[in-house]
């Protein structure tokens, strides 16, 4: 499934969109020091503030965007983690960590944070591409700062 982005007027957003954002803000800022106390202050439940926090920007601060975190599901066999680590270079993404689980029933869960600022073509299609190799079992975003 291609993740598909819509920018929408404020005054259009459910009221727990628009709070998260708000809640977020808060905590950009430092006027909260937890994510309890953020959604607090606005109104919200927590629930609902981990249900939209990463589906939620602001349009002046999703152009700022430009680390992405990507959790994947790699078999554990060799050159997957490699044929993916190759990928995000040929999308110009620069790798910024790497941290990987140690391989249970054959899978391992391996997170990586990258720079997207300049990355070919958008973050879903990337993501697509990731799935579409050998090995790739999942591959999600995970968060963006």
């Amino acid at each position: 499934m291609t993740e598909r982005y819509y920018a929408v007027r404020e005054d259009l957003l459910p009221d727990g969109m628009l709070k998260a954002e708000q809640a977020k803000e808060l905590l950009r800022r430092g006027e909260a020091a937890t994510i309890h106390e953020a959604a607090e202050r606005v109104g919200l439940s927590r629930s609902a503030f981990y249900k939209y926090k990463d589906g939620v920007y602001a349009l002046e601060q999703a152009s700022r965007e430009s680390i992405a975190t990507l959790s994947m599901d790699l078999e554990h066999r060799s050159g997957v983690l490699s044929k993916v680590l190759g990928m995000l270079a040929q999308s110009e993404g620069n790798v910024l960590t790497i941290s990987q689980s140690i391989p249970l029933q054959g899978m391992a869960n391996v997170v990586v944070s990258m720079d997207t600022t300049i990355v070919n073509g958008a973050l879903p299609e990337l993501l697509e591409k990731l799935r579409s190799l050998d090995g790739v079992k999942r591959a999600t975003v995970i968060g963006r700062s």
